[in-house]
C-alpha cells in the first residue's frame, strides 16, 4: 500500500505558477483516529480537495503523516490566551486545540497556530525570501544531492540552505547561498562539477517548497555530508540528524 509522505499541498504545475497560492496552505499533523472526514470537517473542506492539494490516492491516514489544510496561521503575541485567539477569529477553542494536536491552554510568543475554518492570509507564509528562479535552483540542489534518498533526507537539504540563509554568517539569499564559494572552494559540490544543472524532479521541487515553508529535518543543521566521507572536520561538528546516507551537522 503507498503511504504519502510529506509533500507540498499544491500540484507542480500550480507551484510554478502561482507561489502565493502556496501561502495559503498550513500544515496540519495527523493524529490517532484522525479520517479525511473529520479533517475535512474541523478546515471546512472537502475530502476530494485533501486529496488533490496533498497529491495521494487513498483514505489511509498515519499518525504523524503531514498534510496541508486550507487554513489561516497566526502568530501568537505577548499577552494572548488560546481563548483569546478562538474568540478573536470566532471559532471553538477545542477546535483551535484539534488543529495545532494541543490539549492544554499554554500557547508561546512567536509559536504559530493554525486558525481551522478561517481562509487563509494572502501573505507568504515561507520563513525566507525567493523568486521562482531560486526555487528551481533548490530543487535542482536538492536532486543533485539527494536524488535516490527519501523525501525526509531532500526537505533536510533544503532546510540547510534555508539555515544558511537565515544565520546572518553566510550570503542572505537563496541563489546567494547556493553559488558562495570561499577563494576557490564551493560550498556545494554539484555547483562546480554542473550537476546543479540537471533537471529537478517533481518530488525535489516539493521538497524545495516544503523547506521553504519551515519544515527542518536537519533540525538546524548548516553543513551536511554522506556518511561515508572521512572529513574529520565535518565529522567533529556537532551531528543534529541523519536522514538515509546523509549527515546533518552544525
Amino acid at each position: 500500500m503507498k503511504r504519502f509522505k510529506t509533500i507540498l499541498a499544491i500540484t507542480l504545475c500550480i507551484l510554478l505558477s502561482f507561489p502565493a497560492t502556496v501561502a495559503s496552505a498550513a500544515t496540519y499533523t495527523v493524529t490517532a483516529n484522525n479520517s479525511l472526514y473529520s479533517i475535512s470537517k474541523l478546515f471546512n473542506t472537502s475530502i476530494n480537495s485533501l486529496r488533490q492539494s496533498n497529491n495521494f490516492d487513498e483514505d489511509s491516514l498515519t499518525p504523524g503523516d503531514k498534510i496541508y489544510v486550507p487554513a489561516h496561521v497566526y502568530k501568537v503575541k505577548s499577552g494572548d490566551s488560546m481563548y483569546e485567539v478562538a474568540t478573536k477569529y470566532e471559532i471553538p477553542v477545542s477546535n483551535l486545540k484539534k488543529a495545532n494536536s494541543q490539549t492544554g491552554n499554554s500557547i508561546v510568543p512567536g509559536e504559530k497556530l493554525i486558525i481551522p475554518g478561517v481562509k487563509p492570509s494572502k501573505k507568504s507564509d515561507t520563513v525566507i525570501s525567493y523568486s521562482s528562479s531560486e526555487v528551481d535552483l533548490l530543487a535542482r540542489l536538492i536532486e543533485a544531492e539527494a536524488g535516490g534518498e527519501t523525501q525526509q533526507a531532500k526537505i533536510a537539504v533544503g532546510a540547510v540552505v534555508v539555515n544558511r540563509v537565515q544565520s546572518g554568517d553566510w550570503a542572505s539569499s537563496i541563489k546567494g547561498v547556493i553559488n558562495q564559494k570561499f577563494g576557490a572552494y564551493y560550498q556545494f559540490t554539484p555547483v562546480k562539477n554542473g550537476m546543479i544543472n540537471k533537471k529537478a524532479s517533481s518530488n525535489s521541487k516539493k521538497a524545495a517548497w516544503t523547506a521553504l515553508y519551515g519544515s527542518d529535518p536537519s533540525k538546524g543543521a548548516i553543513f551536511y555530508f554522506d556518511q561515508s566521507s572521512t572529513n574529520q572536520w565535518l565529522w567533529s561538528k556537532k551531528q543534529t540528524a541523519q536522514a538515509d546516507h546523509l549527515v546533518f551537522v552544525k
